[in-house]
């Protein structure tokens, strides 16, 4: 542990600091391994009873668990998903719709294209909303009209 006790009021941004890098060094090694946690993926935005219930959908997510049980995603699995969200959430498709959908790309092997460019789309999609909120917040306004 970097430091002991409680840090002086001055110390306390660099605590903070050195807290942020190890938890980078630690997502940073994860990811070298192509593991990503629910909260480090780019799903972190999809409540985890709506992942466990594509997951119930779709027998294609699948992802394995670590020591404590918790779900650790691989960059496929992310874009899977990504790809399960945009399907039903911007396309506008059913379950079943999405899962034919999705059928059709692996059989005309397009499934891991769409699933790369799904995961792009939604990341910027929630990128724009992140940005809209933090202008909102610069603005000191209720409403972004950006």
């Amino acid at each position: 542990m970097l430091f002991e006790g409680k840090p002086p009021p001055g110390d306390r941004d660099l605590m903070e600091r050195a807290l942020t890098s190890e938890a980078r060094h630690d997502h940073e090694r994860r990811a070298g391994a192509g593991v990503f946690s629910i909260g480090e993926s780019a799903c972190h935005r999809s409540k985890p009873h709506v992942l466990r219930y594509w997951e119930s959908q779709f027998r294609f997510l699948n992802p394995a668990k670590n020591r404590s049980g918790n779900r650790v995603y691989q960059r496929r699995e992310i874009e899977l998903i990504m790809l399960v969200k945009h399907l039903l959430y911007t396309e506008k498709y059913t379950i079943e719709g999405a899962r034919q959908r999705i059928e059709h790309f692996r059989r005309t092997g397009e499934l891991k294209p769409s699933a790369h460019e799904a995961l792009n789309t939604e990341m910027l999609r929630d990128l724009k909303v992140e940005l809209q909120q933090l202008m909102r917040l610069l603005n000191g306004s209720s409403r972004c009209t950006a």
